[in-house]
């Protein structure tokens, strides 16, 4: 695909700095939000086009790029898209969603002769703005060898995991370990400081050694300062929880971590700290403690 004319749908905290990326690169062609101001405001600030529709978006483009937050969020842009789509168009997804939907919905676009890619990223808000995620792809080897400039725009990594859905799976995996990073950083964390461990040092010791992670390296700092306000937000990742725990449910499956994580973060976003970075967990972990001491 040689005229790469992208057009980015979601422009929160992942989708802004992607299209960022794919502007410096010459593939932006134009954006849409469901909150205008914020697609007004980017697009004025890259230079590209603000569509007033989902499908005014695609008929300028020959590749559209979503990053939404839900599987209702993406059914209903595909619905919105569908009127403006042409022969040869492919759809990139970016979201984190259900294999089962996007699947479906490649399906559907496939009848109108219109690739799909299910391609959702990791490497956080961070890895957006520095353009350095972890893509991980699903579907047609030829369609995806088509968009791989698209993705590596923003990417350090891009791996192309099998048919549609395949990147959807991997994602789930992924988060997997998140979850379980999260939960074991947070708990440890929490421990140090009934311990009154000097923090500085801490971090120091354990990023050296067999303990160190991405999520230790850059959230141990700031969980320890009470600072939730950056990264990607718990109520997120919650929703991607609930979507493995049905995975799990369909493979006739336990996946233990998974269930506590759900336990732990469903207490928080009920707490409304929903909006936080999932290193907000902490407090979960600290409370608990709190109830272990009083026993």
């Amino acid at each position: 695909m040689n005229d790469i004319r992208t057009g980015v749908i979601g422009l929160g905290a992942m989708g802004a700095p992607m299209a960022r990326h794919l502007a410096s690169h010459g593939f932006l062609a134009g954006v849409w939000n469901r909150t205008t101001i914020k697609a007004d405001t980017l697009a004025a600030e890259l230079g590209v086009m603000r569509a007033d529709s989902p499908a005014e978006l695609a008929g300028q483009c020959n590749i559209l790029l979503t990053c939404v937050s839900a599987d209702k969020d993406l059914e209903s842009v595909i619905a919105q898209v569908l009127a403006g789509l042409k022969h040869g168009d492919v759809v990139i997804d970016t979201s984190t969603v259900s294999p089962v939907l996007t699947k479906h919905l490649a399906e559907r676009l496939e009848r109108i002769a219109v690739g799909f890619i299910d391609a959702p990223v990791s490497g956080g808000v961070e890895g957006a703005v520095n353009g350095r995620l972890s893509v991980m792809a699903g579907g047609d080897f030829a369609t995806f060898s088509r968009v791989l400039p698209v993705l590596e725009s923003f990417s350090s990594s891009v791996t192309h995991m099998g048919p549609v859905g395949s990147g959807q799976a991997t994602k789930a995996v992924n988060q997997v370990i998140v979850a379980g990073l999260a939960e074991a950083v947070c708990e440890a964390l929490a421990l140090s400081e009934k311990l009154n461990l000097p923090s500085e040092r801490l971090l120091s010791v354990l990023t050296a050694g067999a303990a160190d992670s991405w999520f230790l390296r850059h959230r141990g700092q700031s969980v320890l300062e009470n600072r939730f306000e950056t990264g990607f937000k718990l109520s997120l990742l919650l929703k991607d929880l609930k979507i493995i725990q049905s995975l799990a449910r369909n493979l006739n499956i336990n996946l233990n971590t998974v269930d506590a994580a759900i336990n732990d973060y469903e207490k928080l976003v009920t707490a409304g700290d929903g909006n936080n970075d999932i290193s907000g967990l902490i407090r979960r972990k600290r409370a608990q403690m709190s109830v272990a001491d009083e026993e």
